[in-house]
Parts: C-alpha cells; structure tokens; sequence
C-alpha cells in the first residue's frame, strides 16, 4: 500500500490497542480495543458525549492517546495520513462563494499542500472520478450554490474522496437530511465500501442495518456488533442501562393494554 510499507494485505486497517484518553482530568475513552477490516463499512454509535469524536480524532492522529497505541495500516497514523480521505462533522459552505462543483472537489488534492502551477491533469482526473462515484459528474460546472443540501453532502464526500484513499473517515455525514435523500447517501458509502474501508459516525443507531456490516458503540468504552445482532445487549452497551423500543410494525388494542396495565397493579 503505497505510503504505508509496514502494511500486509488482509490484516486489519485500523487497531487500537488499549487507548485510553481524557481531556484534564476527565476520562472520556478507557481502554478501547478495536480491529477494523479491510473493505469494512462500520458504523460508529453513540449518545452525545460519549466519545465519538474523540475516537475519530484519535484515529486521524488529531489526539494522542494517554495510553495505549493506534496503527493505521501497520504504521503510526502521521506516516499513512495521505491514505484517509476525512469529512468532518461541521464543514461549513458559504453558498455565495463563486466556486464551482468541480473546484471544491479539487481542494481533496491538497493534502500535500500548494504546488507551483496550481493543480495537474492528474488532480482533474482524481477529481472527476471522485465525482462521478457520488453521481455528481453531470454537474461538474454548476455553482456551489445552485446545489441542493444533499448534492452539497455527497460533494464533501467527494472533496474526501480526490485524495484517491483507502479509508474513508465520515463525521455525522447524514445528519438533518431527510429519509430518502439519506438511503441515497447509503447506496453510495456501500458501494465504496467494496473498494475502501468506510468509517462513518452518527448518534442514531436506527436505519443502519440494511447498509453497514458491524456497528461501533462508543460510550466510554467501545465494543463491536454485526448488525444481524440488533438486539438488549447492543442497547445496553449503547446507553449502559434498560430502555423500551417502540415497534412501529406492531399495534395492540387500547383494550389490551388496559387488561396489561390492570394485571401488573394486582
């Protein structure tokens, strides 16, 4: 793997080995264990405040463990950073700016930093690709502000993309987009995932089953489910205590709720 020479095929992109780590005095990750495959689309979870940010800055060798060590590809992150393609939770647009689809996808190839002559054929290329992957080729001249707010995500995805990566890192990329536009977001980060890694964070488990193969809960400590096991145990390790799921597929008579109640209060 190019830029990262200690990496060996099939073994696991990313591992933590138990991290630990805290801002001040207060402990916000403890002892995280984590493989993550190749090719895997994993869904990190986790109720505000539970460190799943944290995670992804330590992944992305944005923080430094108090404890413990991180290897991305075999190797320490800052040796393999060119290899992640990163969108981050709050990537602001100003939708005035006069800057067109094609312009914001090329600022994923200045990841090395700014190169005498402005960009090559081969960054035009990457980032054309990149946008043809999230289907937004077609709009390659349009304004930045003729877009919709879903095209305007799927174009951050594809800014993380022009790196040309292997691991895609997404921060909330679905957040405040409504259900159909989000299935769409879906179709896309699973099809990448059959070429990259796809690493992407949110605080809502539901809807998730159907498009990713393992779920990352984050609450302090971190464990791992396939989402064929959606069940107590993965609720629990979620928010560490009971709660009820509403089952909008089954409906009980008002009546028979009542016979329920009335039989608990004896």
């Amino acid at each position: 793997m190019r830029d990262c020479p200690d990496y060996k095929p099939d073994s696991p992109i990313i591992e933590f080995n138990e991290v630990t780590f805290g801002y001040n005095s207060k402990t916000v990750l403890e002892r995280v264990n984590l493989q993550i495959a190749p090719r895997d689309f994993v869904w990190i979870v986790g109720p505000n405040g539970g460190g799943k940010t944290t995670l992804i800055k330590l992944l992305l060798g944005l923080l430094r463990p108090k404890s413990g060590s991180i290897s991305v590809f075999g190797s320490p992150v800052e040796e393999c950073r060119a290899r992640i393609g990163y969108m981050p939770q709050h990537a602001h647009l100003d939708l005035q700016f006069p800057v067109t689809v094609t312009e914001v996808a090329l600022m994923g190839r200045l990841n090395s930093g700014v190169r005498p002559g402005g960009y090559t054929a081969d960054d035009r290329r990457a980032a054309l690709e990149a946008l043809r992957a999230v289907s937004l080729d077609s709009l390659a001249d349009r304004r930045l502000g003729e877009l919709s707010g879903g095209q305007q995500r799927r174009l951050l995805i594809a800014r993380a993309l022009a790196c040309d990566p292997d691991l895609l890192v997404l921060d909330e990329p679905t957040a405040n987009l409504d259900r159909i536009v989000e299935r769409e977001l879906f179709d896309i980060l699973r099809k990448l995932s059959e070429q990259m890694t796809v690493i992407m964070v949110s605080h809502d488990p539901a809807f998730v089953s159907d498009f990713v193969k393992s779920v990352v809960c984050v609450n302090k400590t971190v464990s791992e489910h396939p989402t064929t096991r959606f069940d107590s145990e993965f609720m629990y390790d979620l928010y560490r205590g009971d709660m009820r799921i509403v089952r909008h597929d089954q409906h009980e008579h008002p009546s028979s709720t009542a016979h329920q109640d009335e039989a608990k209060d004896r």
